[in-house]
């Protein structure tokens, strides 16, 4: 019985010789969690991308409430700018915004712009705000909901 039992234990009888081990790694489980992650990717690309038309202007949200005094920045389609009613030179801008606000950087701007605008042209309004430290804007559109 002690025979047997030291041959299921250590292995070999004599126990002078150890096994030897395999320092391989097997790597096909790897190659298969690839394929899986490749497969995922794949399906998932394509619906990533967005190639649809969009009509930006109109809007189906309830809109927020308004202050009493709301500060209105419009970009008009001869891409001057008007704070108010007032129309103004860009590089004025910042000096405009902050005697509409008294200073005020946490105010919320709103922005509204002619649908003949460019997003481009709208950016370039926006990173003016955003220079000045408005970091709250507010994109106005026409209420959609009807």
């Amino acid at each position: 019985m002690g025979a047997k039992l030291g041959q299921a234990v250590g292995g070999r009888r004599g126990g002078g010789e150890d096994l030897v081990e395999a320092h391989e790694i097997n790597v096909t489980p790897f190659i298969d969690v690839m394929l899986v992650l490749l497969i995922i990717f794949m399906v998932a690309a394509p619906l990533a991308t967005v190639d649809l038309g969009v009509n930006l202007p109109a809007s189906a949200v309830e809109p927020s409430p308004r202050p009493d005094k709301p500060v209105f920045v419009t970009v008009k389609p001869d891409l001057s700018v008007a704070v108010g009613e007032d129309v103004i030179a860009r590089d004025t801008l910042t000096a405009t915004i902050d005697a509409a606000t008294k200073g005020d950087k946490n105010e919320r701007i709103y922005l509204r712009a002619d649908k003949a605008v460019s997003y481009g042209d709208l950016m370039e309004v926006m990173n003016l705000l955003r220079n000045a430290g408005y970091l709250k804007i507010a994109l106005v559109g026409l209420d959609g909901r009807t």
